[in-house]
């Protein structure tokens, strides 16, 4: 049984109610259920989360919610993992055979259906882990540091005078989704040290964990809207 589990809890301060606050023409969260559900690839798509409205919400747009995530699963501090072993658990209460998870955040505008079918073939040719990841805009070995003075100096000194094309890229999580085996999730594994990746072009990626970051999104939202063949 493949499942998709939408971590969504209801304690965001940064942005109030962001997980069910309008971006475009849904709640934020219908576009993770939306593209869950588009994919054709899950048995359930399960929303975890300790708030009733946000519980609601996700049902009126077509996910479930067989369980609510315990309080001490849903503070600031609380890592991916956990929660993710969580929901296999209350569904194999469930008497559900739960193979393959794939974690997806509710803050998933510009996640793509064939991104979760080609991490599902990484998954599915051996490895333990497979999620998105997108190259650094430049290079981290020519990264600065800047002290209270405005002085800068580099974090590398080797690199200060190498050309940039010359240098290796870099990659960082995309921040959108993790496919994994019930059994690594099960186990408590590291995503990143036991994970396969595949690489997002940049420009489909944002993390919108401020309102700055809310409004660029939304900015690039309509701007990929109105790029869309009609």
């Amino acid at each position: 049984m493949k499942l998709a589990v939408i971590p969504a809890r209801g304690g965001s301060k940064r942005i109030p109610r962001k997980n069910i606050k309008t971006f475009g023409n849904k709640p934020m969260i219908g576009h993770a259920i939306h593209t869950a559900k588009a994919s054709g690839l899950f048995d359930a798509v399960i929303v975890s989360t300790d708030d009733t409205e946000i519980a609601q919400t996700a049902r009126d747009l077509g996910a479930t919610t067989p369980f609510m995530r315990p309080a001490d699963l849903a503070d600031d501090y609380t890592p991916t993992v956990p929660v993710i072993a969580h929901a296999i658990r209350a569904c194999q209460k469930l008497e559900w055979h739960v193979e393959q998870v794939c974690c997806i955040y509710p803050g998933v505008p510009f996640m793509h259906a064939d991104d979760l079918r080609t991490a599902l073939a990484v998954l599915e040719d051996g490895a333990t882990y497979a999620f998105p990841v997108t190259p650094f805009p430049s290079p981290i070995q020519r990264a600065l540091r800047c002290d209270a003075s405005g002085t800068t100096t580099p974090f590398f000194p080797e690199y200060a005078a190498t050309r940039t094309q010359d240098l290796p890229p870099a990659y960082h999580d995309a921040g959108q989704f993790y496919w994994g085996r019930a059994s690594a999730w099960l186990s408590g594994l590291n995503i990143h040290i036991h994970g396969r990746t595949i690489v997002l072009p940049h420009w489909r990626v944002i993390d919108i964990d401020t309102s700055e970051d809310w409004e660029r999104a939304e900015l690039m939202y309509r701007a990929l809207e109105q790029k869309a063949p009609q």
